[in-house]
């Protein structure tokens, strides 16, 4: 995710409309310095929350889903969704009963592996209880109809997020939950699953989605089905519709197909400009991290006051009109392409994590100007070393606590952990590091720990001190020097 740095004054924080709600994690790793390493959380079978110590109740537990299949009909001019939703999972345990996250929207039906099953609704959790348990190991299939006025979640922490009637349509947008307000979902990121889309609208409209486009079709009644499917796994965050009235601009390119969708509101120029270098910037990405690691190129340009933030939704990103306001920016472009290695295709397995993400894809902005032949990595590292405030250096990055999850640490701070790794161990093994936690973590889920065990492992050198000093201390270190 980026935050909106032209058109607006300067953030020093991400808007709190995506920020946390719950309490801090404890402070730094124990006496070796680094966090020892962890697995993904174990939760109990059946019940709601798999132990994220972010966000405790996100997502379910005693299941892997492995593909969603979504066909929703919305009309803007009455705010009706309707929608069928089938998910084909595994059971990690036996299940007399499980959840699925589905938040605001009245449920018509369920079968699960075609016989009806039973359902209520705990609050923004759907629990279903089929007519004989499902076998631990066993491959099922729920299938859900359900329909309503779909709403955006809110707290006073989080904000909102998710499903937002627009002017002229929708967008289904945000981070850490959104997916839950327009499908049920196994709704945490540990739980990614391929997806196929039919989003069917009013006549004239568009309706973008993640992955490869799967053409359009007429429907009875003046409307029209859009189909997309992405075939590599994707956390449920990632996710994305967005629907209105918008320029298209459709192509290929290295044997993958490009589709790119701007507002029609917006003045053609700097938005469809900057959108039009997507390619540009992946393929320069890709010379450094390794191959690009989806089927399909993109992005979308949307004209809504609420999102005033990028985020880097599978495949084809979003962002908002604001970043584009004063001219073209391919700055927050490579942000966001540089996500989908560092958060869409490695993804973290608890939110705690989230520096993984964002620290790398600031440091690839910091990369691509200087592809550009503007300040270099180096140069951009000391103006944030120099210039950041005290509270990029209260905040650790690596146990930031959920109020300051994409806070100005994370992202900043994030990203002079990288250039530190870089100037300690080198250019050469630096990016041999990446490129190595790219190809072995390819379309999985990491933690800390690991990026840390695999920085040691393929420099070859014991890197305790680096990273508990740049993720969780609370002082600002001393500038790197390189080791030896």
């Amino acid at each position: 995710m980026s935050r909106n740095r032209r058109g607006l004054a300067l953030l020093v924080a991400v808007s709190l409309a995506l920020a946390g709600c719950t309490a801090d994690r404890r402070p730094g790793p124990g006496p070796r310095s680094t966090p020892t390493p962890t697995s993904s959380p174990s939760p109990t079978p059946g019940p709601a929350g798999v132990g994220d110590p972010y966000f405790p109740t996100a997502g379910n537990s005693g299941y892997d889903v492995d593909r969603y299949t979504l066909r929703v009909r919305y009309d803007p001019a009455t705010d009706e969704l309707r929608g069928t939703t089938t998910v084909r999972a595994t059971a990690t345990a036996e299940l007399p009963l499980f959840h699925l996250d589905l938040a605001g929207l009245t449920v018509r039906g369920v079968t699960v592996d075609g016989t009806p099953a039973r359902h209520a609704r705990e609050g923004a959790e759907l629990v279903v209880t089929p007519a004989a348990p499902v076998r631990a190991g066993a491959v099922f299939t729920v299938e859900v109809g359900y329909d309503g006025r779909p709403v955006p979640l809110r707290n006073e922490t989080i904000g909102e997020g998710g499903w937002l009637h627009t002017a002229d349509g929708a967008v289904a947008l945000g981070q850490p939950e959104s997916a839950s307000t327009w499908f049920p979902v196994n709704d945490h990121p540990s739980d990614k699953a391929t997806y196929d889309f039919e989003i069917t609208v009013p006549e004239g409209l568009v309706a973008v989605a993640n992955g490869v486009p799967q053409g359009q079709r007429p429907a009875a009644g003046g409307w029209t089905t859009w189909r997309w499917s992405e075939a590599t796994p994707m956390a449920s965050y990632l996710s994305t519709v967005v629907i209105g009235k918008y320029r298209t601009t459709t192509g290929e390119h290295r044997g993958r197909p490009v589709f790119s969708a701007v507002a029609s509101t917006l003045p053609r120029g700097a938005a469809d400009e900057s959108i039009a270098r997507t390619l540009e910037v992946a393929d320069h990405l890709e010379s450094i991290f390794g191959r690009y690691p989806f089927g399909a190129y993109g992005g979308v340009v949307v004209d809504e006051p609420r999102i005033r933030y990028a985020l880097e939704t599978q495949s084809r990103p979003v962002y908002s009109a604001n970043f584009f306001r004063v001219g073209e920016n391919t700055e927050v472009v490579a942000h966001e392409l540089a996500h989908q290695w560092f958060g869409d295709s490695i993804t973290v397995a608890r939110w705690e994590d989230i520096w993984l993400n964002e620290g790398l894809a600031t440091y690839s902005e910091w990369l691509w100007n200087e592809h550009q032949g503007r300040d270099t990595a180096q140069a951009a590292f000391d103006q944030e070393y120099a210039s950041s405030d005290d509270q990029v250096w209260r905040v650790p990055p690596g146990a930031p606590g959920v109020a300051n999850l994409f806070s100005g640490s994370v992202y900043q701070r994030g990203a002079m952990t990288v250039h530190a790794l870089r100037v300690t161990v080198g250019d050469d093994a630096f990016f041999r590091i990446l490129r190595t936690w790219v190809a072995e973590k390819r379309n999985g889920n990491a933690t800390t720990a690991e990026f840390v065990a695999t920085a040691e492992r393929v420099s070859g050198q014991q890197l305790d001190d680096l990273f508990a000093a740049w993720l969780y201390g609370t002082e600002r270190p001393p500038t790197p020097t390189r080791s030896g």
